[in-house]
């Protein structure tokens, strides 16, 4: 007759226990809310010739990420205010990242969208701060998006310090002003 190792069950709960903690661990950003007073997430987008940007490429530079796609009638219409916002302040210190999720050019997503030209479209509205291309939309999942247009004010330690759902007046009075202090202008 053999016998039953007793031990066993409690070494099993202790295996199952430390893969929940190193699980939760190597998982915290993602199970961190993304909201105002928390650090902002890293993400790693395109550059219009190809070249990967992220967040840490922008470290001490005050933020406005904001999510977008050509396809998105409201990111359209914001896109005007985000430009103006950026001639407005015209500091070294301050950068706007419009992060665009639209297929590849010339492809469709899964929700069948054409991919738009992000070139082609950032000359004819003018746009003269820097588009990056997300094309797997990660960044949505990164940022927990509900949606497009969507932006988030990020001061110069990497603290989000405003989240906008939906497409707003960037170049609005409140906006300025709140860019300048966090630049401590």
């Amino acid at each position: 007759m053999r016998r039953k190792k007793p031990w066993i069950p409690y070494v099993m709960t202790a295996f199952v226990a430390g893969a929940i903690v190193l699980l939760v661990l190597g998982n915290r950003d993602r199970l961190r809310p993304v909201v105002p007073g928390n650090r902002a997430p890293s993400f790693t987008a395109y550059d219009l010739e190809g070249s990967a940007r992220s967040l840490k490429d922008y470290r001490g530079k005050v933020l406005l990420v904001n999510i977008w796609a050509t396809w998105c009638s409201p990111c359209r219409e914001e896109m005007p205010s985000m430009q103006r916002l950026y001639e407005a302040i015209d500091d070294e210190g301050f950068e706007i990242l419009a992060v665009s999720i639209d297929a590849p050019f010339g492809e469709t997503d899964t929700s069948g969208r054409r991919g738009g030209d992000l070139e082609r479209y950032a000359e004819a509205v003018g746009i003269t701060f820097p588009l990056l291309h997300d094309p797997s939309g990660e960044i949505q999942e990164v940022y927990q998006t509900t949606g497009v247009p969507e932006s988030f004010v990020i001061d110069r330690k990497g603290v989000i310090y405003k989240k906008v759902a939906g497409a707003t007046a960037w170049d609005a009075p409140q906006n300025i002003d709140l860019i300048r202090r966090l630049l401590g202008d």
